[in-house]
């Protein structure tokens, strides 16, 4: 018998896997495991995605829920990793507890450079393994260099076509293929979820804002987020939207919405905060927003890729300064939005719904960047990024890189040899402090 276990932590990853499978993704199984993982910070006090509303729309495409945070307990399943010698025991104490017995074993995962999908990777050993991403990530490189007898396992990285024309950079190194999940599947699975969405307020095109608590990640201060929201409020008020729907990020506490409320009622703005934990595709279904607003979500792609709804960016530009180190995988992400979508103060490239850049360029860009993230997992892409940074740098393309990693990593655009003493001089250093200070006092 072939047992296929389907790891997911996530409302929008189970969708996804929903869709793969409606459509042939996978193989037929003798039986099929919803493998439920509950990553957040106290999973004791936070339901898991099989208690959220939309659930049960998709539990008819597994016979069997699990969970992974009981069989582990009491480990963290994103902290926790089995010790190389413990791997055969932890094999047969979860064939014994999920009634596997001596069938094969298939894994579809979620990320797979980091726990717990490379805890069952590695527990599971000699099981092919699919990953699958629901979100924009997997256009970027792999996070961590993986273990050749993970990675030489992965037959295939599943995505949605959130960025047709581009492919993802996501285990490229192992020369694993990218296969799309199409999208009539997907949106077909979406729509069954529109039920989960019963108890939220009738409102029609309204202009959607949506929030990701980056304070969280360490990105920003809660002060520098609750201004991006504000930022968002104010730049859809300025382009006439009068009905503003805000929905915050699941994890974020109550007063990120303090100051957005005061800003919408000098404004006099309607404003309406969603507390009901549904997906913003739902959202989009059933309020059809005449504007969704967002700083890199993937929400603001599935918006515009998948529904047709124009959508607008706002913050990107803070995100790419501040992102650090400069191989966070957050980098992709953010770069994808930013060249792709109108600023939300750019008016015409808004009304326009006017993309920065086309499929062959985007896609240029992304593997620069991700070479610059990771040039020892992508050795194989430095010439392609050196032909691409000599042709292309200038200022619009500079934003996605730093001039201090360029000449670290010895491509066109960092700073000349003769000069990259200035970089590692103390007395420079000091003394360009000093001017900036100088000139502060001056603008004051």
């Amino acid at each position: 018998m072939t047992i296929q276990i389907f790891q997911a932590s996530t409302l929008y990853g189970t969708a996804t896997l929903a869709a793969a499978l409606d459509s042939g993704c996978f193989r037929p199984a003798d039986r099929r495991i919803l493998l439920v993982c509950n990553n957040a910070a106290t999973p004791e006090t936070t339901p898991g995605l099989d208690q959220v509303p939309g659930f049960e729309q998709l539990r008819d495409r597994f016979d069997d829920v699990v969970s992974y945070n009981e069989a582990i307990f009491p480990f963290h399943p994103g902290g926790w990793a089995p010790r190389p010698e413990d791997l055969p025991l932890w094999e047969r104490y979860l064939r014994h507890e999920w009634r596997l017995g001596p069938d094969d074993v298939e894994l579809a995962v979620e990320s797979i450079q980091v726990n717990p999908s490379l805890a069952l990777a590695q527990i599971f050993t000699g099981a092919p393994v699919t990953v699958y991403a629901d979100g924009l990530m997997s256009y970027g490189p792999t996070r961590n260099k993986i273990d050749p007898l993970v990675g030489t396992r992965v037959d295939r990285v599943l995505h949605l076509d959130l960025v047709p024309g581009v492919d993802p950079l996501l285990l490229t190194e192992f020369g694993v293929p990218g296969e799309v999940v199409p999208t009539p599947a997907f949106t077909k699975v979406l729509a069954e979820l529109t039920a989960s969405g019963e108890d939220l307020p009738a409102i029609e095109e309204p202009a959607l804002l949506l929030g990701q608590y980056l304070s969280a990640l360490g990105i920003l201060s809660a002060e520098q987020e609750e201004d991006l929201h504000v930022r968002m409020l104010k730049g859809a008020a300025g382009l006439g939207h009068t009905t503003v729907v805000f929905k915050p990020h699941p994890s974020a506490p109550a007063r990120f919405t303090r100051s957005l409320e005061e800003a919408a009622e000098q404004l006099e703005v309607q404003l309406t905060v969603l507390d009901a934990p549904v997906l913003a595709e739902v959202l989009y279904q059933r309020m059809r927003p005449a504007l969704v607003v967002g700083c890199f979500s993937t929400a603001l792609l599935t918006a515009s890729a998948l529904y047709g709804l124009p959508v607008a960016r706002t913050g990107t530009d803070l995100l790419l300064e501040r992102l650090t180190p400069f191989e966070n995988s957050n980098r992709v992400p953010v770069t994808l939005v930013d060249a792709l979508l109108p600023e939300l103060g750019d008016r015409a490239a808004v009304a326009e719904q006017r993309r920065g850049m086309d499929a062959t360029a985007l896609g240029a860009l992304v593997r620069a960047v991700g070479f610059a993230m990771q040039p020892r997992i992508l050795p194989e892409l430095r010439e392609e990024t050196e032909r691409y940074l000599a042709r292309n740098l200038d200022e619009r393309t500079l934003r996605y890189f730093k001039r201090k990693r360029l000449t670290t990593l010895g491509l066109p655009g960092g700073i000349p040899t003769q000069l990259s003493f200035v970089t590692r001089s103390t007395t420079v250093r000091r003394m360009a402090r000093t001017a900036r200070r100088l000139r502060r006092g001056v603008r004051r």
